[in-house]
């Protein structure tokens, strides 16, 4: 018997200077910028994700109030600590603390409370939305099928609207536009 060679076969070197195949299916980047690096000071060029208030904002689907608004309330959630995924308690950590909330989260959750309020209420169809879609950062699409609104689908187009005027009466709440443009 004999043996057959195996053919080589040219290997396609992945260019490092762009986000891979992979990266790339889960949502578009913007541009490189040079900026110096922070520990280095040697410029390099980065790559910033672009979210879906990115995108609705280049397409022109909401002002800058708007994404300057969504913006504001997904660093208030984020100071909250209201994302489900959890690091490990510090009661498990020698010379740990066991405190459960700072005054940073604290003062966080009261603007997240106080922005749900203004979207009329936890409840509400609009309050749902950015607290899945700019809080926890779920796609729309992928809110509107999983959560939805009391439980009931929500068409994507549908969905969009809601986050469009859920983000401009934020815009008025946190007082970046005023009540008679919105």
């Amino acid at each position: 018997m004999t043996s057959k060679r195996k053919r080589r076969t040219a290997v396609q070197l992945e260019d490092l200077s762009k986000p891979s195949a992979w990266r790339m299916q889960h949502g578009a980047f913007s541009a490189p910028v040079r900026e110096p690096d922070p520990e280095s000071g040697v410029p390099r060029a980065h790559r910033y994700a672009i979210d879906t208030l990115g995108v609705m904002l280049g397409n022109g689907t909401i002002t800058e109030e708007m994404h300057d608004a969504g913006a504001m309330f997904r660093r208030h959630f984020r100071v909250a600590a209201l994302d489900p995924l959890r690091g490990m308690s510090m009661l498990r950590i020698p010379g740990g603390s066991g405190d459960s909330l700072t005054e940073q989260q604290y003062t966080g959750r009261r603007r997240v409370a106080e922005a749900m309020e203004a979207l009329g209420g936890f409840n509400s169809a609009g309050a749902s939305c950015v607290w899945h879609v700019v809080g926890l950062e779920f796609s729309i699409t992928e809110w509107a099928r999983r959560h939805g609104w009391g439980g009931r689908i929500v068409g994507h187009a549908q969905a969009q609207g809601m986050l469009v005027v859920s983000l401009g009466v934020l815009a008025m709440h946190y007082g970046l536009t005023s009540r008679r443009v919105a």
